[in-house]
């Protein structure tokens, strides 16, 4: 069906949602428009649904959501006698009512549902669908995205998101449903009464608190350092769980900044909510020049990352993912080895693109570092593969260069709420000391070297997008570089094909194939290009390891300066 036929149809048929008919009325006669809202469909990825909010094929809306959450259900229909399905949601523009027509597809089909019953955290979600024994759970939320986007993301019956092959399921059977007239609907209310939908009950959320307080490793630091707390959930799902984390560990000075303390899908204050991104923390910035805490915290929209900024000698320093994931590993393993709770043959777990500072790091701890594929499901299957053999405990810490981290294994998922209690504690052990976060980084960095870690993004959007990544990455794969801002390219691992090229010797790449490239230059230097899996970009990680910050630094931006010519931006 062309995109105009298309448009039609859902002139004639999309009027349950107000905000829809208005937008497909507004567009009539505007071909760009109405091209760009149906020229496809939104997919069903292991990253599960992601798209602009609005009317088409190619936004969230919901009727893609229903269509989706159809394939969903006929899946485990398929393969579960009795299935069930948790569901949370942050606070993105419809997001409540997203979850709600997911429940009302689930229920239609027999499926059993669990709905929080107030906006929750990732995390919660995780926990929910492991605590509950689900078959899968759905957590509607477009992560760090802007306003305009939304999005759900699927989860397994072990609290991970779903792998390629349930995706490829799914959309087998999403694409065998007429989102119009294919979808099998309950009435919200009536299933409610009938018992197909229940609410979460608080247990569960209070649960999931007593999980994450159990990770804490210095009990009462936190109430001995008289710890001060900027708080900001940048208008997200994080406000109810952190403060109550912090409370619980006796952080009981945390100030919230009150422009982001509420719910706020238009996130007007900080219009990219990423905790990666200084204009996300301004207003938190602000409040600590005015409140002077020890640290600021940042969750993003649906609270599974965590950003910071720490006081250092009255200036507030922000530091990135891997900065603190470094400061965490080197903080767990000492203070478990000190407390000697530490277990037998320890492992954390990091991505590709995540530092190589840590490795060095585990090396000198006794600490087995595992590196996986980017995607917090890969540390997931990691604890499973654990929890298999009965040796979850050895499992410290699990994170990723975007600023995600997961301590202990009642979750699946990276959690902003552990990271920030841990954080805190952190922050606390050192004050004793006399020292500040960024103190003990420098610390570190005396000892292991100086590791600088930063990316860039190169934004492909628009109908041809999709296609100009692959051209970028096909042409990566024909010619590859002999080098990178002069210096030797001494290896080249290709996840796709599962081959990595050492001065022409051939090694097997053991983890799952993935469309990633990873160039190893001289100076234990590394550059890795990849499409992102949820956004209409390329991105390119840098890896460098020098003597002085400002040698770092200078490898850094021509790094950057020779990866972005070379891709044609």
């Amino acid at each position: 069906m062309s995109e105009k036929s298309l448009y039609l149809r859902w002139l004639e048929k999309a009027c349950e949602d107000k905000d829809l008919h208005e937008e497909l009325v507004a567009i009539a006669g505007k071909d760009d428009e109405i091209f760009d809202r149906f020229y496809r469909e939104l997919e069903f990825g292991t990253a599960g649904l992601r798209g602009v909010i609005g009317a088409g094929t190619n936004r969230m809306n919901i009727y893609t959501v229903r269509k989706a959450t159809q394939g969903l259900a006929a899946m485990l229909c398929e393969s579960c006698k009795q299935p069930s399905v948790a569901i949370s949601y942050d606070s993105r523009i419809k997001a409540d009512l997203f979850a709600k027509e997911a429940a009302r597809v689930l229920a239609g089909n027999g499926v059993k549902v669990y709905l929080y019953a107030e906006l929750m955290p990732t995390p919660a979600l995780s926990f929910a669908v492991r605590e509950l024994k689900c078959s899968a759970g759905i957590m509607v939320t477009a992560s760090h995205n802007p306003a305009k986007y939304n999005g759900y993301k699927a989860y397994g019956a072990d609290g991970c998101q779903i792998g390629t092959e349930e995706s490829e399921r799914v959309l087998q059977f999403a694409n065998q449903t007429d989102l119009f007239d294919g979808v099998k609907l309950a009435d919200f209310n009536e299933a409610l009464a009938e018992g197909l939908i229940e609410m979460i009950p608080e247990t569960i959320v209070q649960k999931f608190l007593d999980n994450v307080q159990a990770q804490s490793i210095r009990k009462g630091i936190c109430e001995r350092a008289d710890l001060k707390v900027v708080y900001t959930p940048l208008n997200g799902a994080g406000n109810r769980c952190v403060r109550s984390i912090l409370d619980r560990i006796g952080v009981k000075n945390v100030v919230v900044v009150p422009e982001q303390e509420k719910p706020d899908g238009n996130f007007t204050t900080c219009p990219y909510p990423n905790p990666e991104i200084r204009e996300a923390l301004q207003k938190g910035l602000d409040l600590c020049e005015k409140e002077n805490p020890s640290i600021l915290l940042a969750t993003d929209p649906d609270c599974d990352r965590v950003g910071i900024a720490v006081n250092h000698n009255g200036s507030y320093v922000l530091l990135t993912g891997n900065e603190v994931g470094v400061l965490l590993t080197h903080y767990i393993a000492t203070s478990r080895t000190e407390l000697g709770t530490i277990p037998k043959n320890p492992i954390v777990v990091k991505t590709i693109v995540t530092t190589s500072m840590v490795d060095a790091m585990g090396a000198d701890l006794g600490v087995e570092v595992v590196n996986i594929l980017t995607g917090f499901k890969y540390i997931g299957e990691q604890i499973a593969l654990l929890e298999e053999k009965g040796e979850q405990n050895r499992f410290l810490l699990g994170f990723e260069e975007s600023y995600g981290y997961l301590a202990g294994t009642y979750v699946r998922d990276k959690d902003a709420v552990v990271a920030s209690m841990l954080i805190c504690e952190m922050t606390a052990y050192y004050k004793e000391q006399g020292m500040t976060l960024v103190d003990a980084l420098g610390k570190l960095y005396e000892k292991y070297g100086v590791h600088k870690n930063i990316q860039s993004n190169f934004y492909c959007e628009g109908a041809s997008g999709m296609q100009r990544m692959n051209e970028l990455m096909s042409g990566l794969r024909a010619n590859a570089p002999k080098e990178i801002a002069g210096m030797k390219v001494v290896s080249v691992a290709d996840y796709q094909t599962s081959v990595k090229s050492i001065s022409g010797k051939e090694e097997k790449i053991t983890l799952p194939k993935s469309n990633v490239l990873a160039y190893g230059l001289q100076g234990d230097i590394q550059v890795v290009i990849r499409p992102s899996g949820t956004e209409p970009k390329i991105k390119a990680y840098y890896m460098v390891k020098a003597a002085t910050d400002d040698e770092a630094e200078n490898i850094s931006k021509a790094l950057v300066a020779d990866v972005t010519k070379m891709l044609g931006f």
